[in-house]
């Protein structure tokens, strides 16, 4: 399974427009590269499908909360509390995304891409707001993963869209160049 976690670093009380308009602009790059989509921290107060509801009433973006309402009905989106100990094991190896990795944990794109190709499951962190991912998601993060490799700080919806894009076009030329060397 690879999974899109969203870590809202914005206010956790309060719902703002970033909120859902993160969460619609996920959905459809999830849906469309085969990844599920799991937010943590967010500050909403209400069942999964009275959230899918809520999304779909606020915007537009993603044919009106479209996608996200088919990763709902998948079973391919989840809501979470931020865990202090440990990401759910169902999400396999956790990556922390940062254009500033820890040497220790860093992995290059190519090495996750062949992960995903030997069917590993990946939880990718992207934080949402102004601070990125908080520090204590660093520590439970197997790998630190820098897309660009040259230390490129993208926003948050670039990330979101660029993490499966990115990824999944490593895969899909590794499995290419795998059946062309036959």
């Amino acid at each position: 399974m690879l999974t899109l976690g969203i870590v809202n670093t914005y206010d956790r009380i309060k719902v703002i427009d970033a909120h859902y308009r993160a969460i619609a602009r996920a959905a459809p790059i999830c849906y469309a590269f085969g990844f599920s989509l799991a937010l943590f921290d967010f500050p909403f107060k209400m069942e999964r499908d009275e959230l899918v509801e809520y999304i779909m009433d606020k915007t537009t973006i993603g044919e009106s909360g479209k996608y996200l309402d088919m990763l709902n009905q998948k079973n391919h989106f989840f809501v979470f509390d931020l865990p202090k100990k440990g990401f759910q094991s169902q999400f396999g190896q956790v990556v922390a995304t940062t254009s500033k990795p820890d040497p220790r944990f860093a992995a290059s794109p190519e090495q996750i891409a062949d992960g995903i190709r030997d069917r590993q499951s990946y939880l990718f962190l992207v934080g949402l707001g102004r601070k990125g991912l908080p520090k204590q998601t660093f520590s439970l993060a197997k790998y630190h993963l820098d897309l660009t490799s040259a230390g490129v700080s993208f926003e948050t919806c670039t990330a979101i869209g660029a993490i499966p894009a990115h990824l999944m076009g490593l895969v899909s030329g590794r499995m290419n160049n795998e059946y062309t060397n036959r």
